[in-house]
């Protein structure tokens, strides 16, 4: 109740992030369905209905990240002082964290299933009733214990998920104290925050493992055209080398992404830098690990799109094959719009930190137009060094794949 009572009195913009997680939650309970009605139509294509059901991992990961970068930002759910009196310290908050985000991804999974069954013919409301009876497997009955166990999936992953990254932590400037031989604590030293650069070498690392990887398993025959996510390496499907590739690489992006935004900043700050390069390179220091992951996550479904791309063009032509149906697409669809959706939180989430440090700038003198000068630096530096990356990793991901 009190997390209605907080959505309910929420801000706009706050109300705004909660429908995209819902919507999202939408497109990936539709998803699940889709899989579990291919399923049930076609009981002998069991390898056919693991893939589907196997590509609905991406979309879930990419909500679920979504959801909880939400919380994270939601500030009905951050502590205040005086809440601890009312019984809302911080355990209570990143519970009621969880909560408003499962009810956000009930509500997703809820209208999924309406717009499931009034598209398969099993409602008759709308016009569009039975329009893509066809498509769905309408003739098949659904198993309503296995749809609401899929559509109570995503709720379930992202309410843990709030709950164990919202969970409150203790401040240790080093270890728990160890007894002398006369019984006496020994004096503990502090332990040194880990940088946020420290995940660059073994994100470049992964890199080159994965496209290794992928170099060595992708010269190999040509599945048939109309094999379910066929890809180049393998007869009759995905070969697990290339994705276990390209995984690696999206793995090494996403651990590389702090450490590439920290060293961002430090080339901003490097010379003799003015007051806007200063400002834009320290704060993108201070935000390397806020913003950065973020961004790796999203530089590596770049990646992965460009990679399609590129190996698919010209399948996409009418007259050619199509290795990507609709359903496919709207896995994608998912995927781009949540990482976008997360990088976007995650910067705004890091401006609103800052805002003290704003406040203090122009109390200062400091000009409004510095800092938004600032703001386009680091935009652009950003943008100067993970895009050509992005590109240069996905043109490697594909080069073994070319025929």
């Amino acid at each position: 109740m009190l997390s209605l009572r907080l959505a309910r009195g929420a801000h706009p913009l706050v109300l705004l992030r909660r429908l995209l997680v819902a919507l999202a939650a939408a497109g990936v309970g539709f998803l699940l369905l889709c899989s579990l009605g291919y399923a049930v139509a076609h009981p002998k294509a069991t390898q056919e209905s693991l893939v589907r059901l196997l590509w609905c991992a991406a979309p879930l990961a990419a909500v679920v990240q979504f959801a909880l970068a939400v919380a994270r930002n939601d500030p009905a759910t951050r502590p205040r002082d005086g809440l601890d009196a009312i019984g809302l310290g911080p355990v209570r908050l990143s519970v009621l964290a969880a909560t408003s985000t499962a009810i956000a991804c009930t509500l997703g999974s809820a209208a999924a299933l309406l717009v499931y069954l009034e598209l398969r013919g099993n409602l008759g409301l709308t016009p569009l009733s039975g329009a893509a009876s066809g498509l769905l497997d309408g003739r098949a009955a659904l198993p309503w214990g296995a749809a609401l166990t899929l559509l109570g999936l995503l709720p379930a992953l992202s309410a843990g998920a709030c709950a164990i990254a919202l969970r409150p932590r203790k401040e240790r400037a080093g270890g728990a104290p160890e007894a002398t031989a006369d019984g006496e604590a020994a004096p503990t030293t502090a332990r040194a925050p880990r940088p946020s650069y420290a995940g660059l070498p073994w994100g470049v690392a992964i890199i080159a493992c994965g496209l290794a990887l992928e170099a060595y398993v992708g010269h190999g025959p040509a599945p048939a055209p109309n094999s379910l996510l066929a890809l180049p390496g393998q007869e009759g499907g995905a070969s697990p080398g290339l994705l276990g590739g390209w995984l690696l690489a999206s793995l090494g992006l996403v651990l590389a992404g702090p450490g590439l935004t920290h060293w961002c900043g430090v080339l901003l700050s490097s010379g003799r830098p003015g007051a806007t390069r200063l400002l834009a390179g320290r704060m993108l220091q201070d935000a390397a690990t806020r913003i950065g992951r973020p961004l790796g996550v999203l530089c590596a479904v770049a990646s992965g799109a460009l990679a399609a791309v590129e190996l698919y063009g010209a399948a996409w032509e009418r007259s050619g094959p199509r290795p990507f149906g609709p359903l496919t697409g709207l896995g994608a669809a998912v995927v781009m719009a949540c990482v976008t959706a997360t990088a976007i939180t995650a910067a705004l989430d890091a401006r609103q930190l800052r805002s003290d440090t704003a406040s203090a700038l122009h109390r200062l003198g400091v000009p409004a137009s510095l800092l938004r000068g600032a703001a386009a630096v680091r935009s652009l530096v950003l943008l100067a060094v993970l895009a050509p990356l992005t590109w240069v990793i996905a043109e490697l991901t594909a080069l073994p794949l070319m025929r």
